[in-house]
């Protein structure tokens, strides 16, 4: 008996020949060398015997039967390996119109009589879930699960992916089959869908009447001056300076948008801010008489008489006034001499308001001074400091606007000349209708 081997590729031919007998040919699939010892088709690792199998940083694994390339990361499950392939026997008959070809289980004759591999995956002949993916191999295939799923048992199952470790910068919400990342309030979600940038609300969406400042996450409002935060932290209201205190202006308190501002009544003008100062109508402007004398006071002004004496005295000199012969005058102040002041509202007591002196002093002669008329409410009392003078001290609170006359009255004796006689002071105060 005369026998040979030849190995061709990937199909092994055995041929045996002996006299009288037929020939017989045994044929391995694609995928699979003959192993004379064994007698068995064994697989052939294309990822070792191929150079360069995969392209484009893909990776090579070997199946039975062929190889695939896939992406680094992908896993290939088989639940069962392929059995080896037992070669199959053509045995011609007679007559000899062709052998009867026998094709291995995932193997079906093509038009050319030729076992050609089943694509399960694309005709719809696998077992494999609607969470799987089908990958066709030589003579089987290959269920695998889906991106986002994990198998359990026999079943793939949907993978939490936020379990585990996972790329969100703040939260991660697990989906079926997949998952995204959420960002905080204040963040948004960057290109990469899994970092978190912040939002500068102060340009996307200005929220502040006002003043914006973005912080990271959020923001804050500011109000210009004179206005506060309204409770809801983006609007500005203004703040009622005036509400403070009494005290913010002398007079009266306006308040304004985003300010304030004093005013002051008649006869007043404004000192810097806040004070009021009294305006002399007597050198701005008055509307007094050729005869008369124009007399400022606090808040406004008064005419009065520029000869006040009345009969019998006469005028002497400024605001004074003589009696011409005591005949006359009998009973009556030798002269009369008029004095005017002006005090404010409510003035602080006791207060030395003025003070009345002799003018003339002569020796053996003693001086007394008293209120004579004008103090029928009791609001002043007069102090005698000396021989000579005497101090008018206001010792109630007087309320403006109001006009007091108050005769003060000294009277001179002489000890020596048994000799009597009296002056009087009328001193009009004017008080103002304010405190200042």
């Amino acid at each position: 008996m005369l026998s040979f081997c030849l190995c061709l590729s990937l199909v092994v031919n055995c041929i045996l020949a002996q006299n009288g007998e037929d020939t017989i040919t045994y044929t391995c699939t694609d995928g699979y060398e003959y192993d004379p010892v064994r007698e068995l088709c064994k697989d052939i690792d294309e990822c070792i015997i191929v150079s360069d199998a995969c392209k484009g940083g893909m990776k090579c694994v070997n199946h039975f039967g062929g190889y695939l390339c896939l992406p680094r990361s992908a896993q290939i499950i088989v639940d069962e390996p392929p059995r080896p392939e037992r070669p199959v026997r053509i045995v011609p008959t007679v007559p000899p119109s062709g052998p009867i070809v026998q094709c291995a289980a995932g193997f079906a004759l093509d038009d050319h009589n030729y076992c050609r591999d089943v694509d399960e995956c694309s005709m719809g002949t696998h077992s494999c879930t609607p969470e799987q993916m089908c990958y066709n191999t030589r003579g089987s295939y290959a269920c695998q699960c889906l991106p986002g799923f994990q198998r359990n048992g026999e079943q793939c199952v949907d993978k939490d992916e936020c379990a585990g470790p996972n790329y969100c910068m703040h939260r991660c919400v697990n989906t079926h089959g997949s998952y995204f990342c959420v960002c905080n309030p204040g963040y948004q979600l960057a290109s990469n869908n899994h970092s978190c940038i912040d939002v500068n609300e102060c340009e996307v969406s200005n929220q502040c009447q006002h003043q914006c400042y973005n912080i990271l996450g959020s923001f804050v409002c500011q109000c210009d001056q004179g206005y506060e935060l309204a409770i809801d932290t983006v609007s500005c209201q203004d703040i009622d300076e005036c509400s403070f205190s009494s005290y913010m202006c002398q007079y009266q308190c306006v308040n304004t948008p985003g300010g304030y501002s004093c005013t002051c009544p008649d006869g007043y003008q404004l000192q810097g801010t806040r004070m009021c100062q009294d305006i002399n109508e007597c050198d701005t402007g008055h509307n007094c008489r050729e005869d008369e004398m124009c007399w400022n006071y606090y808040g406004g002004f008064r005419c009065y008489p520029k000869n006040p004496c009345q009969e019998p005295y006469v005028k002497t000199a400024e605001n004074r006034c003589m009696c011409p012969s005591s005949a006359v005058c009998r009973g009556l102040p030798q002269s009369i001499v008029y004095k005017y002041m002006s005090i404010p509202s409510d003035r602080s007591i006791p207060a030395d308001i003025f003070q009345i002196q002799a003018t003339s002093i002569y020796p053996n002669t003693i001086n007394t001074f008293r209120i004579k008329a004008g103090n029928e409410g009791g609001e002043f009392f007069l102090r005698q400091s000396s021989n000579v003078s005497a101090m008018l001290v206001m010792t109630k609170p007087v309320s403006g606007p109001r006009e007091h006359i108050v005769d003060l009255e000294m009277v001179t004796f002489n000890t020596v000349m048994n000799y009597r006689s009296s002056s009087l002071l009328r001193l009009t105060i004017i008080v103002g209708p304010y405190p200042f």
